[in-house]
């Protein structure tokens, strides 16, 4: 249960004097930070606005409220007038942001700029209703945390003021709030994820469904993954004494699922052979213990993977750029029928790069073949309200595109050619250089039977042969 917040000092003493120059009646926006389960400080590293909406409206405004002819006297305006916000628009803003953070930062609430007379005039379950679709876009996995974060700064009378709210029960209470310097002491931790996955493919089955249990499967060696840190075995008891950026390596168990050439081979359709390398970074906040920004790196890796399987799904639904070759790609890529495939099909995922942030610390964005890091830069604008200048620091490229490819399951798994089944839709997919079909097994076994038909004919007429002479 979280008792207090602890801010970045410069970053939200700097947010609120932009807020000020502004003039705005009202704003909303998210809060990135950490919470977690074994402690009771909630650490928020920065705030962000959230941009207006696409026809240029706020995503927090005023409501006026209607007026009370039975009223002695007029309500202040600022008294009358409570809060509304285009709850859509705020998740959908949490979603992206949540996709932009690495390791150790996720989004963790929603602060909103307003007077103290609207933020009480505004209904408890209006604020829950937002925290609630943010929680629901950018979850806290692996935490067990069930708390999101609501700061209110104030305008008039000029106050911060910070909540929690429970997500079982919508329940908000108060809790402290203090200023201190967490992004100096920050610490990273990175590594390089490599990974190979086959898993059978079952006819009928949809592009994301295949997907996602690639990832599953992987998360779950991940997730059984040992640890070397500076090329020291990780143990829970282990102090961290060392400064600077720590590398880390994942030592990953011998496989004890069965193989695929003991799988069922009852409804394939192919093999899924998914592989490439993740780059995965994390950050150790103040008073945290290495076990958990082990978790967090771990968890890294797999989020990233989710984000990109994310980002192709909504570019092959979106109809408005169906002309672009990327999108038209991740179309042909999500429209895939497993069983009527002849030939391997193969597609790549978007590749990770790292765009400096706050004081020295990265996001993260994900590049299309075609896509430059302009491209995320201008995104980067927009989403997280990323200034232009970076100082010393520069973009990051740390990785190539990790690969799906979708073949035969008879020509990938040894010895599973003797066992194919006869149903349509096990047919061999692997076709030779020239286009024809490869049958050298069925060659083999039609030779080998008419050399033993041969040979027992040849017997048989020796046999006979010699019968005569005999008589």
């Amino acid at each position: 249960m979280v008792k207090t917040v602890v801010g970045e000092e410069a970053q939200l003493k700097a947010l609120e004097e932009t807020l000020s120059a502004s003039a705005s009646p009202a704003q909303v926006g998210l809060v990135v930070g950490k919470l977690s389960a074994s402690s009771d400080r909630a650490l928020a590293y920065s705030l962000i606005p959230t941009p207006p909406t696409d026809s240029g409206a706020p995503a927090c405004s005023l409501l006026r409220a209607a007026p009370n002819p039975k009223a002695a006297k007029a309500a202040s305006s600022d008294a009358s007038s409570s809060l509304d916000f285009d709850v859509d628009w705020v998740a959908e803003h949490a979603r992206q942001v949540s996709r932009m953070l690495l390791g150790g930062m996720t989004v963790i609430g929603i602060y909103i700029w307003a007077s103290e007379a609207s933020f009480k005039a505004t209904s408890p379950a209006v604020l829950s209703q937002v925290l609630r679709a943010v929680s629901q876009v950018a979850p806290l996995y692996g935490t067990g945390v069930d708390e999101r974060l609501l700061i209110h700064i104030s305008y008039s009378p000029r106050r911060w003021a910070c909540r929690i709210c429970d997500m079982s029960s919508g329940r908000l209470r108060p809790c402290d709030f203090k200023y201190t310097k967490l992004l100096a002491s920050l610490q990273t931790f990175r590594c390089t994820y490599n990974f190979e996955i086959r898993l059978p493919v079952v006819q009928a089955e949809p592009f994301k469904k295949v997907i996602s249990k690639a990832i599953s499967h992987l998360t779950k060696q991940v997730q059984n993954a040992k640890a070397l840190i500076d090329g020291v075995l990780f143990l829970d008891d282990m102090d961290n004494t060392l400064e600077g950026p720590h590398n880390v390596e994942f030592l990953v168990p011998f496989k004890n699922n069965l193989p695929a050439e003991e799988c069922s081979l009852e409804g394939v359709a192919g093999l899924l052979l998914f592989a490439g390398s993740v780059s995965a970074l994390a950050y150790l906040g103040p008073k945290e213990s290495i076990a958990e920004v082990i978790s967090d790196l771990k968890l890294d890796i797999i989020t990233s993977l989710r984000s990109r399987l994310d980002i192709i799904l909504d570019e092959a639904d979106d109809d408005s750029t169906t002309n672009n070759l990327e999108n038209s790609l991740s179309q042909k890529a999500t429209q895939v029928v497993f069983h009527e495939l002849r030939v391997p099909y193969s597609f790549s995922f978007p590749r990770r790069i790292l765009i400096p942030w706050l004081a020295g610390s990265y996001i993260c964005d994900y590049l299309q073949q075609s896509e430059t890091t302009e491209d995320a830069m201008e995104r980067c604008k927009e989403v997280m309200s990323l200034e232009a200048d970076m100082g010393n620091y520069s973009i990051v490229e740390p990785e190539s595109a990790s690969a799906a490819t979708l073949g035969s399951f008879w020509d990938v798994v040894p010895g599973a050619l003797s066992k194919a089944p006869s149903e349509p839709g096990l047919k061999e997919m692997n076709l030779g250089q020239n286009g024809s079909r490869k049958t050298h097994g069925s060659s083999f076994s039609i030779l080998m039977a008419f050399v033993v038909l041969l040979i027992a004919v040849l017997v048989g007429c020796i046999i006979t042969l010699s019968a005569t002479l005999k008589t």
